[in-house]
């Protein structure tokens, strides 16, 4: 836990962290028609409060992409950001709950195809979606995850505009810091001792803001401009942020719309969250293993306060956990430094932030994509047999062509009829020697499998002899005893000789010996 190589590598994690959530942060706020502050404030707390409070070792949370529309149309019914700020609370207090009646067990029954589809599509909606800011088209928020946008694009026309508005000064941004990045991953130069020490992004976004201001200096046509930078508004430092707080309306309280949008808040929140902790654990290179409810605890802390002084709905997000494993961080550290990092850099440097071109931004997010939806995964997955694959396929393109909780919910229906298919041909087996059948119930046998006990008992024809063994079949849904006793009955008429093999165990009364 005190080891100097963590230290250093999620002090190194948080940076690349820090750089990923700033215009996250900012941009999911200015989609969603809330305050810039905002943004920051959720931020800063998901770091700092939630990374403290969480039992997973390389979660981030923070404002997520996927509340836009949410936190847009809810400003909007209540009728001021500051009432809205009281339903965040609410929902924050909700979730405390959820997780104290031990709600997170949900989090346990996610089908681990979908799971991975749903980073895999991650990885593919990040590269698509950072294309254009690669390009120096910077019409769509970054981090944006639906697939239509506003103005009636989607992801795909966005990509085609793009091609329209190359800045070449953003293009050579791009590549170069794509070039640094790889080129810090490249084994040789991993072995020095200086390139251990500087992450790096961190040295793609520093050359990147040299290069700009040699373009300003040299070319006007390669020079990125302000439109093209992170745009922090907070020029005054704390004191710019501090008066951008907002407080809740408590007013509101006899609004029973607050409810209806506290309610949602929280169970779309949680639902998110705990998708994001168990790909978390996925990609967790310690293959850690995380409380679902203490999860939503510290999500409903997070969300509590960031309603009390004015922030955005917090949960778990996967992009900048996914950065945070890429970059090497090992524990929950890399999450509090990058919260702290947010809010000195709100204090001390936000002129040097507002100088970062986010082409080279872009060109992070999009090695992170691509280490998300690596060819190996798609090959893992397709050994390991349709049952699996089918479902993780739907899921990348259902979220792809969708949204993250519309796709996933799709990828769960799909996730789950491949599951059902699988219990219900390993429940019961039958085996047959010349006339004599056996048939054996191998775990709790439900009303799922009436129809694979159906197909198995029409295929014992008369004079036969059938062992209908229940001994490790626990439980027995009722319906499946009314079909054995039919079938028994039946059995004299067609010459049949039943035996019901019973335990102890058992708490089917047929199928219970005395």
């Amino acid at each position: 836990m005190f080891s100097f190589n963590d230290w250093r590598e999620d002090a190194q994690a948080s940076l690349v962290v820090f750089l990923v959530a700033l215009p996250l942060c900012l941009g999911i706020a200015l989609a969603s028609g809330a305050p810039l502050a905002a943004g920051l404030i959720s931020g800063i707390i998901g770091g700092i409060v939630v990374g403290g409070l969480s039992g997973s070792q390389i979660s981030i949370a923070g404002p997520a992409a996927g509340f836009t529309i949410i936190v847009s149309s809810a400003i909007h019914d209540l009728g001021s950001f500051e009432a809205f700020t009281l339903a965040v609370l609410i929902s924050g207090i909700l979730q405390i709950l959820f997780g104290i009646l031990r709600g997170g067990i949900i989090g346990n029954y996610f089908p681990s195809s979908v799971i991975k589809g749903m980073l895999a599509a991650i990885g593919i909606i990040l590269i698509l979606k950072q294309l254009p800011h690669a390009f120096g088209y910077d019409a769509d928020y970054m981090g944006d995850e639906s697939f239509d946008e506003v103005g009636g694009e989607n992801t795909f026309t966005r990509i085609l505009n793009a091609l329209r508005f190359i800045h070449p000064g953003a293009v050579l941004i791009a590549m170069i810091s794509f070039i640094v990045i790889k080129g810090f991953d490249f084994g040789k130069m991993r072995g020095h001792k200086i390139f251990q020490f500087l992450p790096g992004a961190i040295v793609a976004v520093i050359s990147s803001i040299v290069l700009n201001e040699i373009f300003k200096a040299t070319s006007q046509i390669l020079t990125v401009t302000s439109d093209h930078l992170v745009s922090l508004p907070f020029e005054g430092g704390l004191k710019d942020l501090a008066s951008g707080l907002r407080f809740p309306d408590y007013t509101a309280f006899t609004n029973k719309k607050v409810y209806f949008v506290a309610f949602t808040i929280a169970i779309v929140g949680s639902l998110e969250s705990l998708l994001s902790i168990d790909a978390a654990d996925k990609i967790d290179p310690k293959s850690r293993v995380t409380s679902k409810n203490r999860e939503l605890i510290a999500q409903g802390v997070g969300n509590t306060l960031s309603g009390l002084i004015g922030g955005l709905p917090i949960t778990a997000v996967i992009v900048r956990t996914s950065a945070n494993v890429i970059a090497g961080g090992k524990t929950k550290r890399s999450a509090i430094y990058h919260g702290f990092l947010l809010l000195v850099s709100v204090m001390m440097i936000p002129h040097l932030l507002n100088l970062i071109p986010l082409s080279s931004l872009a060109s992070v997010l999009i090695i992170v994509g691509y280490k998300l939806t690596h060819p190996k995964l798609y090959t893992s997955m397709l050994e390991k047999g349709m049952d699996q694959f089918i479902p993780f396929i739907v899921t990348i393109l259902a979220i792809l062509f969708t949204n993250l909780l519309v796709g996933i919910s799709i990828g769960m229906v799909v996730g789950f009829i491949f599951v059902l298919k699988s219990s219900i041909h390993n429940s019961i087996v039958m085996v047959q020697d010349e006339n004599m059948f056996l048939i054996k119930f191998y775990k709790d046998v439900s009303f799922l499998q009436k129809s694979s006990l159906l197909a198995c008992l029409d295929k014992i024809p008369s004079r036969s002899s059938v062992v209908i063994d229940g001994s490790k079949g626990v439980f027995v849904d009722s319906d499946i005893e009314d079909m054995i006793e039919e079938f028994v009955k039946r059995s004299v008429e067609l010459n049949i000789q039943v035996e019901l093999k019973k335990s102890s165990l058992s708490l089917s009364p047929l199928f219970r010996s005395k």
